[in-house]
């Protein structure tokens, strides 16, 4: 007997997104942690602009955007600033928070909606057949698991991942990076503090509470074990000598030294397996990618394994998601191995090059705005499914004004959302539901899929007989039952 419809392995921001998208979908889900306890560290800081989008449109952006420090430009290299402002989004900026924030607000939404969270449960076999996966668990938990799909969201070493034997493909960096957490007696005025040299980078961001994240890329200490310790003295050292001044660095609460890579898996599905998150793609932390990446893979995933649990949903569908999110995979490990040669080349003329074209792109709106989509998420598309398909489709839809609400707000029950700008009677369909938007852009009628993305649009008003006959490839075959 299953012990659920699915098993999110991993209980980060990408597998508790997941498991909360599932739950809302009415799905069976139990959350399967290795990790026997919360972590007290974090990684991950920055919430792009699109992310906040998708938990707007589930009603947890506000919950988030209470901690935290709004950071309305970056600088992509020394002289040259980028003003998200340029974005048409409710969030043009990079929100600063603690990864463990965003955790808890997923949570707890996950604990509402019934997701049974397990720790101390450590996948060590898995074995999958034509109607399910099994699980075999050690840790605290000893025991066997079933459900008839299972998605490894259980980070860069992840065992699902190995144990369906999907090779994860790229190289490590070189240089080590060090991360502390400390408060600063001298706060740089500017929120995204970065400096630049010889000797390597750094970082300084703020968590709103009196805490910073400080980070350093020192080249001189790239011989230095991984396993030892960073030290109050070392990271205050590589401050003052790559920028100057070390800030006035308080003794950290925490620290960690590690080295970053580059890799990719290479299929994000195996049978009835997923990858997502980490799991399925890290990279340099620059730019900020990482969590951001890993809960839109969740977004797009979710409906779309609840499609096929309530058996309504055509094969297609479940391989949709390699052949969105993977090719989203590659583009940001080709963006932030940019920004990781930038700030860490070693060729001084090359990056000087480099950075001239940065400085220059970003003197034009058309390709300000692009670079802006790009780091923010905002730009980010998937193929159309048919070349007759309408130009918005596969592409975000962003938020309108419809007679008084937000049309992100008529997408918190996760299902698909037909928008009109005449009003509109869909009919009894529980697949769907209709809202009329007078300042609908860019065409008369949207459908748009639970994870914001337009599946379907028309620049014309069609009667409910013939909306119903163009939009049944989708809402057929991912209609709840």
């Amino acid at each position: 007997m299953n012990s659920a419809d699915v098993i999110v392995v991993g209980a980060g921001p990408t597998g508790l997104a997941l498991a909360c998208e599932l739950a809302l979908a009415g799905v069976r889900c139990r959350v399967l942690e290795r990790r026997a306890e919360e972590p007290n560290i974090t990684r991950a800081f920055a919430v792009h602009a699109r992310t906040m989008e998708l938990l707007d449109s589930r009603g947890l952006a506000d919950e988030v955007l209470l901690h935290g420090v709004r950071v309305p430009s970056v600088a992509p290299v020394p002289g040259a600033t980028l003003d998200l402002g340029i974005l048409d989004t409710r969030f043009p900026m990079i929100f600063i928070a603690p990864q463990s924030g965003t955790e808890r607000v997923l949570r707890a939404r996950a604990e509402r909606l019934g997701v049974q969270i397990v720790r101390g449960a450590e996948v060590t076999g898995l074995r999958q057949d034509d109607d399910g996966v099994t699980l075999e668990l050690g840790g605290t938990h000893p025991s066997t698991e079933r459900a008839r799909y299972v998605v490894g969201c259980d980070g860069a070493h992840s065992a699902v991942r190995g144990l369906i034997g999907v090779d994860f493909e790229g190289k490590q960096y070189e240089t080590h990076i060090l991360l502390a957490d400390v408060r600063l007696a001298e706060p740089p005025e500017e929120a995204m503090f970065a400096r630049t040299s010889t000797e390597g980078a750094v970082i300084s961001v703020p968590f709103g509470d009196g805490w910073f994240r400080v980070i350093a890329w020192d080249r001189g200490r790239d011989q230095v074990p991984l396993k030892e310790p960073v030290t109050y003295a070392e990271m205050r050292d590589a401050f003052r000598r790559i920028a100057g001044s070390d800030l006035g660095m308080g003794e950290p609460r925490w620290s960690t030294r590690f080295l970053s890579e580059r890799r990719q898996a290479a299929r994000y599905r195996v049978g009835r397996v997923f990858l997502a998150g980490d799991a399925a793609h890290v990279h340099s932390p620059l730019g900020g990618q990482g969590m951001n990446t890993g809960i839109q893979d969740a977004m797009n995933l979710g409906w779309k394994l609840a499609a096929a649990v309530h058996g309504t949903a055509a094969p297609w569908l479940l391989d949709s998601y390699q052949g969105e999110r993977h090719p989203v995979g590659e583009q940001v490990l080709r963006l932030t191995d940019t920004f990781n040669r930038l700030v860490l080349g070693r060729s001084t003329l090359r990056n000087s090059l480099q950075a001239q074209v940065i400085r220059t792109v970003l003197r034009f709106h058309r390709t300000r705005l692009v670079m802006a989509e790009r780091i923010s998420g905002i730009g980010i598309a998937y193929p159309a499914r048919t070349r007759h398909d309408h130009a918005l489709t596969g592409r975000r839809m962003p938020d309108a004004d419809c007679s008084g609400t937000r049309l992100f707000e008529h997408l918190r029950d996760g299902r698909f959302l037909l928008a009109t700008r005449e009003p509109f009677d869909p009919g009894g369909s529980q697949a769907v539901h209709s809202v009329h938007c007078p300042a609908l852009p860019g065409a008369s009628m949207v459908l748009i899929r639970p994870d914001g993305y337009v599946a379907w649009a028309s620049d014309t008003m069609l009667t409910a007989a013939e909306t119903s006959a163009a939009t049944a490839p989708w809402l057929a075959e991912t209609a709840h039952v």
